[in-house]
């Protein structure tokens, strides 16, 4: 049997990943800090790079939302930990609500510039998606139980309810009107509670 061939690896690609990771950290950086539009000469200059790399690395700016919500996507899924199914309905909820209005909170710089853009970038509309699938996916792993008790219509719908509950946009409709973290956490804390212990 042939060996796997090996695809030999120089400075000049490894500079070209540092450079192409420098430049989605830059952007990420900069929504972080709130500026929601950032411009590819501010993202350079975040970068520490020339404006006509960011071109030359993707080809637009449309590839590189595209490379920036993978790295978010990254980021977000290293927040969570697995709950053991086997743990109390209580213990399993406290520790979801704690897990997830992190990722909510975490996220919410990138997820207000993403708005602006998503009409416009395919891309941002696919990430979304993949994280509303990724959190309904989460929600059933850690409350299968409580789900499984239900008929089939009663679960679908009750986890369409968890998941606009546990969802960014009420998060945000939470925080943006002055509650804290703590009362937000609170609140979804008892829309599960009531949504599941019944």
């Amino acid at each position: 049997m042939k060996a796997p061939v090996q695809v030999p690896t120089d400075g000049r690609s490894a500079r070209a990943t540092r450079t192409r990771a420098a430049i989605v950290e830059a952007l990420l950086t900069l929504l972080d800090e709130g500026h929601l539009q950032p411009t590819a000469t501010r993202i350079a200059q975040r970068a520490g790079i020339s404006q006509r790399l960011i071109y030359h690395h993707f080809g637009d700016l449309e590839a590189l939302y595209r490379a920036a919500a993978e790295r978010q996507a990254e980021r977000m899924a290293a927040m969570v930990q697995h709950i053991p199914s086997e743990l109390p309905f209580e213990e399993r909820l406290a520790r979801f609500v704690l897990e997830r209005s992190r990722v909510l909170e975490s996220m919410t710089p990138v997820r207000r510039a993403s708005l602006l853009q998503e009409p416009f970038s395919p891309a941002l509309r696919r990430a979304r998606a993949a994280f509303n699938q990724r959190s309904e996916q989460r929600i059933v792993a850690v409350f299968g139980h409580e789900l499984d008790r239900l008929d089939h219509e009663q679960r679908a719908t009750t986890l369409a309810a968890l998941a606009a509950a546990g969802g960014w946009a009420c998060w945000d409709a939470l925080r943006s009107t002055g509650r804290t973290i703590e009362q937000a956490r609170a609140v979804m804390l008892l829309t599960y509670t009531r949504l599941l212990a019944g």
